[in-house]
């Protein structure tokens, strides 16, 4: 069987998988956000918190618990870091300096798992259970918490107020995130991936964040990992150690993990506004841009168009052989295509065409299906987006939804998709314009521009994966990228949540003989369209320096 055949088999199976699953997960997740019972541990959880889990708020309020969530966080996150040699479990580790604290803690509370370290070398077990694992899962849940607020803003009418951010966050995480990483854990060790003491922190990486493992926490974070929201790793090799990824079909595993519940989550969006083929026409968008980039990153890797992969026949550099050129290119696409982070192969080592392709995945926003959660609610306000547009080609005030699209709505969906440019190319431009930072790029060039541009991107949209040739372990990288991420995730939080809280306020407006269809393929196109000239209009410039400039010359 060619390797062609087989990478094209790989990928069809994935989609039959996420097929199978999409109903019956989406209805699980639709279930689990619009019930208003609560089981004993949850109401325990609240008692704990003082909640009132059957209390509504507005967006402001719902914002102002989810930003002071985050903020307490992050000083447990730092404070566990910087303490750890006098906490038990610590493996003899010392503090870890300010700086990686700093940017350790912004990086897994803000579900980017972004990592300037050796996790093997740094962090000791109680580190990595208590701060980083239990960020990689309610940093997720936070995600998913901010889609169905958006959502209910769409299906509520006259309401001043989008759910309750405490019982969002609970639910996601007792209901679907841990059963998730639960079953899938036990699927990875049978698989071959170890797991002992440390593995709860490896369970929590596929589902929403990644870690590796010290004396064995890998299945269980994997899962995590794979869940979506994870880089780096415990042996700084991520998904392409055994450790953590043993098998070909470790491999097609990781990366179903990867994607099933930003895909899935299209359909609870279709049931919360009672119109299912809404749902299906944002999976289309969804989907068509993913195999495209599954197909255009597959070829460019497989075509080897560089000297030495021409040379020796195959991109393999930077590759492992158990996984091949296609199926690492799979996995590279899927990863930056949703917020995971997770890598089987080097980035850095693709050809300049292929490593352009992860780039753009991130900039188109992560929408594609993107991160858990934030995948969602970034492609519903590219599809505000896209009737804004069309209203102004016809002349008529748009809808999407039954929810008119005024003039405060759309400057809201405006400043959320300048907020991510607007990082990764000011921080680029900073970091390219000082000399002291372009010494920490492995290669000059094209390449080394596309090392620092990739380095903001992933940090600006809450990827964390790497092209891995940028030493980032400095102080000013630390900060400057620990910003990026903290900006770059909650800046687009709030707007998304005062968006929400529009709409819930709005009457429905009937339909007319003017409404544009949103759930027909005419609509799917434009989105897609849309999301294309958005990033082209933005990005092109900085890739044609980098990637573009490198692949032809």
């Amino acid at each position: 069987m060619s390797t062609t055949v087989a990478g094209m088999i790989f990928i069809a199976s994935l989609i039959a998988a996420l097929a199978l699953v999409h109903k019956p997960l989406g209805d699980h997740m639709y279930r689990v956000y619009s019930t208003t019972r609560h089981n004993a541990v949850e109401r325990g959880i609240y008692r704990l918190l003082g909640v009132r889990a059957d209390a509504e708020q507005s967006w402001p309020v719902y914002a102002r618990g989810l930003l002071a969530f985050s903020v307490v966080s992050v000083l447990v996150v730092y404070g566990l870091q910087r303490l750890q040699d006098k906490l038990p479990l610590s493996l003899g580790m010392e503090p870890v300096t300010d700086h990686i604290a700093w940017n350790t803690a912004i990086s897994f509370v803000t579900n980017t798992n972004w990592q300037a370290y050796s996790g093997e070398s740094t962090m000791g077990h109680l580190t990595q259970m208590a701060a980083l694992a239990v960020q990689n899962f309610v940093s997720a849940a936070v995600g998913m918490a901010v889609a169905v607020a958006l959502v209910r803003g769409f299906a509520r009418r006259r309401s001043g107020t989008i759910g309750n951010f405490w019982v969002d966050l609970v639910r996601g995480t007792l209901r679907i995130l841990l059963p998730i990483a639960f079953v899938g854990a036990l699927v990875l060790v049978a698989g071959g991936l170890v797991q002992n003491f440390s593995g709860v922190h490896e369970l929590t990486t596929l589902t929403g964040g990644t870690q590796g493992i010290t004396g064995g926490p890998v299945a269980s974070q994997e899962v995590i990992k794979e869940l979506g929201t994870n880089g780096g790793g415990f042996y700084n090799a991520n998904s392409s150690h055994p450790f953590e990824n043993a098998t070909s079909w470790t491999n097609w595993f990781e990366i179903f993990l990867i994607l099933v519940i930003p895909f899935s989550l299209t359909r609870t969006f279709g049931r919360l506004v009672g119109q299912v083929r809404q749902g299906y026409a944002i999976l289309a968008v969804m989907g068509v841009l993913a195999l495209t980039s599954v197909i255009l990153t597959n070829v460019f890797e497989l075509s080897g168009n560089a000297t030495v992969p021409q040379a020796v026949g195959a991109a393999m550099e930077g590759k492992e052989l158990r996984f091949g050129v296609s199926n690492s290119a799979t996995f590279g696409a899927a990863t930056t295509l949703t917020s995971t982070g997770a890598v089987n192969s080097f980035h850095d080592s693709y050809t300049p065409f292929g490593g352009m392709m992860t780039m753009v995945n991130m900039m188109l926003g992560e929408v594609a299906p993107g991160g858990v959660g934030a995948g969602l609610y970034g492609m519903l306000i590219l599809a505000v987006i896209t009737v804004f547009v069309a209203g102004l080609m016809v002349g008529r005030t748009p809808e999407y939804l039954g929810k008119r699209i005024g003039a405060r709505e759309i400057k809201l969906a405006s400043l959320y998709f300048l907020v991510t440019p607007a990082l990764v190319l000011i921080g680029t431009a900073a970091a390219m314009g000082s000399a002291e930072q372009r010494a920490g790029m492995l290669n000059g060039g094209p390449h080394g521009l596309s090392e620092v541009l990739y380095a903001f991107t992933s940090a600006s949209n809450n990827n964390g994966s790497a092209f891995a040739g940028l030493t980032v372990n400095t102080p000013w990288y630390d900060v400057a990228l620990g910003l990026c991420m903290a900006f770059g995730r909650f800046l687009p939080i709030i707007l998304v949540l005062a968006l929400a809280g529009s709409l819930a306020a709005q009457s429905p407006v009937p339909e007319g003989a003017g409404t544009l269809p949103t759930h027909r393929p005419q609509f799917v196109g434009m989105v897609v369209g849309v999301t294309v000239v958005l990033v082209a209009l933005t990005f092109l410039p900085a890739l044609a320096l980098g990637p573009i400039a490198e692949g032809l010359s």
